[in-house]
């Protein structure tokens, strides 16, 4: 779920004015049975969460709501796209095979989609961060008409018309009449969850069921705690800044200066996670690469010069990382503990409709 530039800063504008209303009477907590809960579980080698739900609690019906949401193809025009279409499970939610992402008629994007994992950990959202609460993530793809291109009042009429959703509305928020602020509380209860924290790497840092990386690993994590970590920090893997990582001299996609319409945040893109990353290709806002190798052969001889160049690739004339063969090596075998084979696997995410496009 992106934005793409021709729609970017009218959606901006309007997504200002839909979260003011949204979110008027939000503070009041919802009445939920406290034994039908899901708990947010947060890992011991996880930052605070920046949404805790604690005032639309997540239960199981809930959950399940949003997840039958996430992968209805009717939130579209054409009833033919969800949100599951991008975001893949078996992909760690990531749109793999397309460098930008195809919506309703085939219609391409500019972007290519991120992978959703964790997001009840990160401030903002999309590549350029133009929504800042985990609600409204769903707002931008449904309205934008390069991706499902429908609008909230063809949504209400198909969900308020259809038994099935009137009565698991009735039973999750105990109303007759569903709203887009309920149908995106919900959405959020299924992306909220889904939370990939059981890779190699996990177990090894936790110190759990007695898991070691090889020498090789070893030697790639400590490459990349000294290369790496100024922007993929933490166990998330990301600082959730923006940067500039010299894909173009010139960018034609100016990034977050669409949003704060400041130019010196020109070219500039969300730190992306790399959990997962061996799954998660293409690569870049653009899906420009498709290995990991073309990514590192990027920050090693790649990287272009702007004014906005981020100044973690600048070293007096140099610019890049500068990385050996072995380096490179050692560094991909690394990233690979990152992969988390449970959340990609975890029947709890699966499409209970299948009929999303897998394709």
């Amino acid at each position: 779920m992106k934005i793409t530039i021709h729609t970017l800063l009218r959606l901006t504008i309007f997504v200002v004015s839909v979260s003011i209303l949204f979110f008027s009477g939000c503070n009041s907590k919802s009445s939920v049975d406290p034994s039908k809960e899901f708990s947010l579980e947060v890992p011991s080698n996880f930052p605070a969460p920046v949404f805790t739900f604690s005032d639309t609690p997540i239960t199981e019906e809930g959950f399940e709501l949003g997840r039958l949401l996430f992968y209805e193809p009717r939130l579209s025009s054409t009833g033919a796209i969800a949100c599951g279409t991008c975001h893949r499970q078996t992909f760690a939610f990531a749109d793999h095979g397309h460098d930008v992402s195809h919506g309703v008629h085939d219609r391409l994007g500019s972007r290519n989609a991120p992978a959703i994992q964790n997001m009840a950990f990160q401030p903002e959202f999309f590549w350029d961060g133009g929504v800042n609460h985990i609600e409204l993530i769903p707002l931008n793809a449904i309205q934008n008409t390069q991706e499902m291109d429908e609008s909230l009042a063809n949504i209400l009429t198909k969900l308020n018309n259809n038994p099935t959703y009137k009565q698991k509305f009735k039973e999750v928020f105990n109303t007759d009449s569903i709203t887009s602020q309920l149908v995106f509380r919900a959405m959020a209860q299924f992306t909220g969850m889904l939370i990939s924290s059981n890779s190699r790497y996990d177990h090894y840092v936790r110190g759990e069921n007695n898991v070691q990386l090889t020498d090789t690993e070893k030697a790639g994590l400590q490459l990349f705690q000294q290369k790496c970590a100024t922007c993929h920090a933490t166990d998330l893997f990301t600082d959730h800044s923006y940067r500039n990582n010299g894909l173009d001299e010139t960018p034609a996609d100016h990034g977050r200066e669409l949003i704060t319409n400041n130019v010196s945040d020109r070219g500039k893109f969300k730190v992306p996670s790399l959990r997962n990353v061996e799954r998660t290709s293409p690569y870049m806002h653009d899906g420009r690469f498709t290995t990991l190798e073309e990514v590192l052969n990027h920050y090693t001889s790649g990287v272009k010069r702007s004014a906005t160049l981020d100044a973690a690739l600048i070293s007096g004339d140099a610019v890049g990382i500068p990385l050996t063969a072995t380096e490179q090596n050692n560094l991909i075998a690394f990233l690979r503990t990152l992969t988390d084979n449970t959340f990609v696997t975890d029947k709890r995410f699966i499409d209970p409709l299948g009929t999303s496009n897998q394709n």
